[in-house]
């Protein structure tokens, strides 16, 4: 197997790993923290929220090494979108694991925490949730869509599939923004495209790697 095979296939997987991992971290977090009562819930649910938090760590490791596999990839192409697009996932990353701060906090100091303060660690983590990781996971996600389109090193459906998604991505969080609440059934068709982009994309560079010509031209 060739480098650059081996280098697709890592990539691959990662995809496919990090957004498993987030997802599933992510819903078990959730369905504990957001209880009514979520002091009381996470005395009673501390193992799923341990894996949880677990899980969106690997969604953190992941992402970097997304970041860095696809800069030895991408720097052939164009350095400095390679480099941005590598910055970003870092910082990404950076934000998603703060995300684990608030129900580890939860966790440690247990129900003798005052509701206020755990109300507000809760909207701490909402924040980085809602706003920040999916904002320069977007911003990611364009600079490697428009630099994949452009290398030709997938076909071009895939990144043209994964630019309207983002789009759709970054609708969701400004209308979130204006304080528009779109529900969690619409919030899902806003972001489904994405995550069949990514499970998608992660499987084709499985099973065929990166564009063979493309590759030799940027060589």
């Amino acid at each position: 197997m060739s480098a650059n095979k081996k280098t697709a296939v890592t990539v691959g997987a990662l995809f496919l790993i990090a957004m498993v991992a987030s997802l599933v971290g992510g819903g078990m977090v959730e369905s504990v923290i957001s209880a009514p009562e979520p002091l009381a819930a996470v005395s009673e649910n501390e193992i799923l929220l341990v894996v949880g938090t677990l899980l969106e760590l690997v969604n953190a490791i992941a992402v970097v090494g997304i970041g860095v596999l696809m800069f030895t990839v991408l720097k052939h192409h164009n350095e400095t979108q390679a480099v941005g697009y590598l910055s970003l996932r870092i910082v990404e990353a950076v934000f998603c694991s703060l995300m684990v701060v608030s129900p580890l906090s939860l966790i440690r100091l247990g129900q003798n925490q005052p509701q206020a303060s755990a109300a507000l660690s809760i909207a701490e983590r909402a924040s980085i949730s809602g706003l920040l990781v999916p904002v320069f996971f977007s911003l990611g996600a364009l600079l490697l869509y428009s630099s994949l389109y452009q290398s030709k090193l997938l076909p071009r459906f895939i990144p043209v599939w994964g630019l309207a998604a983002v789009v759709l991505i970054l609708t969701l969080n400004l209308l979130s923004i204006f304080g528009l609440e779109l529900g969690m059934g619409i919030s899902m068709v806003f972001a489904l495209p994405i995550i069949l982009n990514e499970i998608f994309m992660g499987i084709w560079l499985i099973v065929k790697g990166f564009n063979p010509s493309a590759v030799n031209a940027m060589a």
